[in-house]
């Protein structure tokens, strides 16, 4: 078991129950079984490239989020993606609540 593919599965993991989706769902709406979408979760399973991509579209992240850990977008100034880096995970954590407020309000107002 590569550990990569791993941490990549427990991102996807992650983000699925960060959205609220069960497993089952997911792996319904992507056409696979739910003991498939375990193995790559769980990094038993390697996912194909075109596999990888649906996940991405259905947890709505970027490649580089389900890959890195991280997600790469020029909306953030740079400053302020320099000053989370300064952060402790703790703050992290209050700063992730934070903006989760930001994200649903805007998601009420669309």
């Amino acid at each position: 078991m590569n550990s990569r593919f791993s941490e990549m599965g427990h991102r996807i993991k992650l983000r699925r129950k960060e959205l609220g989706i069960t497993q089952e769902k997911l792996a319904e709406s992507l056409g696979v079984s739910p003991n498939h979408l375990s193995g790559i979760e769980t990094g038993a399973q390697n996912p194909s490239i075109g596999f990888f991509t649906d996940i991405c579209e259905a947890l709505d992240v970027t490649p580089d989020y389900l890959l890195l850990g991280s997600m790469h977008s020029d909306s953030v100034p740079e400053d302020i993606a320099d000053s989370l880096r300064l952060c402790s995970p703790d703050d992290l954590e209050l700063i992730r609540k934070i903006v989760n407020i930001f994200v649903e309000r805007n998601q009420t107002f669309s």
